[in-house]
């Protein structure tokens, strides 16, 4: 599966280079990641009232996905996150680099007033094209 990030030549790089402004994709199949949560793997809400602790749960959470499915987190194109406090930004930011090395996945970012769950801060999905 070949992925490249596309910087357009006329726009900003992104701040810390955190995300790419596109990716283009040559794959024959996809896996779309519902929204992961801090849920452990007995179902409990993890790292209450820590945005980074939570993202690491998310994106644990979502790399089991991804590898069951036969992907690679190196193969994420699209990332949508969902935060509900824009404080939480640097922190999330922070984790995400620990889990996409070299040229980050699409992203969009959004506040949101509430998840699922109050005791929720971050939820993630993603877009994957498979091997």
């Amino acid at each position: 599966m070949k992925r490249t990030a596309y910087q357009p030549p006329d726009s900003f790089v992104p701040a810390g280079k955190t995300y790419s402004h596109g990716v283009i994709v040559e794959a024959g199949r996809f896996l779309f990641v519902a929204g992961q949560t801090a849920r452990d793997a007995n179902g409990n809400i993890v790292c209450k009232d820590d945005a980074a602790g939570q993202t690491r749960q998310v994106l644990e959470n979502m790399k089991k996905v991804v590898e069951g499915a036969g992907g690679r987190m190196a193969d994420v194109a699209k990332l949508t996150v969902f935060i509900t406090d824009i404080r939480h930004r640097e922190a999330v930011g922070r984790v995400r680099q620990e889990f996409f090395k070299g040229d980050p996945p699409a992203n969009t970012l959004l506040v949101v007033a509430g998840l699922a769950d109050p005791a929720f801060l971050v939820e993630i999905e993603a877009i994957v094209p498979l091997p």
